[in-house]
């Protein structure tokens, strides 16, 4: 990982380190939003929990966070494809290849050239699967681990628990995302036909058979550091900020 961002660095300036983070912010609008959203309502619309009951039931936590995560990345789909080409194109340029798009809006024209609306929603279900993954990893990890020290501890409703909880949900959602991640992003990201269907895997479980076969179950588990490096200071900031945030609106907290 560090070899590689020297690499990036040397050939390409620091600054294509943050190569596509405008897609990603703008994806994260989206998606951060309504997941958080969706758990929220199918939690207390969905199962309606006995308010004589302190402690949410795991399976149902679980469900919540697992259909959350899927329904918000569905909705944040083709700004994900936008990102992960618009990162590509560092490793495409140290190959000596021509660049294939040269910016946010460049991406999108081509890919709706290519395959219309339908290409903004390619590699969606590799996508949604990761996500519903990594949302159990971290919606329902953090909404379990936080109820799960408060009722063994004395430690009240603060700022070292937040941290506690969404330390246990960084890894947990690194852990259970990684291998989803790596299906993702080769199936998004490989060559196309004339009539947009993928050259090198014809499905998410074609990707993850033909990598498990030719490369091991390893394979699944490339990249694991700098994801779980990605995901703990995200997961920390954003559940920090978001119990912020629900503290001053006087809302009501997990």
């Amino acid at each position: 990982m560090l070899r590689t961002a020297i690499d990036i660095t040397g050939e390409e300036g620091i600054t294509r380190l943050w190569q596509g983070v405008h897609a990603a912010f703008a994806r994260h609008l989206v998606y951060s939003g309504t997941r958080i959203i969706t758990y929220k309502a199918l939690k207390e619309k969905l199962f309606k929990p006995n308010p004589e009951e302190k402690y949410f039931p795991v399976w149902q936590s679980a469900l919540c966070g697992v259909s959350a995560g899927a329904f918000a990345q569905y909705i944040s789909s083709p700004m994900d494809l936008l990102k992960v080409q618009l990162q590509m194109e560092g490793k495409r340029r140290l190959l000596g290849l021509p660049p294939r798009v040269h910016g946010l809006y460049d991406a999108f024209q081509k890919v709706w050239s290519t395959g219309g609306i339908r290409g903004l929603w390619k590699g969606s279900v590799p996508n949604v699967q990761r996500a519903a993954l990594v949302n159990l990893g971290d919606l329902t990890t953090y909404d379990v681990a936080k109820r799960f020290i408060m009722r063994h501890t004395n430690l009240p409703d603060s700022h070292l628990l937040h941290v506690m909880a969404s330390s246990c949900a960084g890894l947990v959602a690194a852990s259970m995302g990684t291998p989803a991640d790596v299906i993702k992003t080769r199936v998004m990201n490989q060559p196309l036909d004339e009539k947009g269907r993928g050259l090198i895997y014809s499905s998410s479980i074609d990707c993850l058979q033909k990598t498990v076969r030719l490369e091991g179950l390893g394979a699944l588990y490339k990249g694991f550091v700098p994801i779980w490096m990605r995901m703990a200071p995200w997961s920390l900031t954003f559940w920090i900020t978001y119990e912020e945030v629900v503290k001053l609106m006087g809302a009501k907290s997990w």
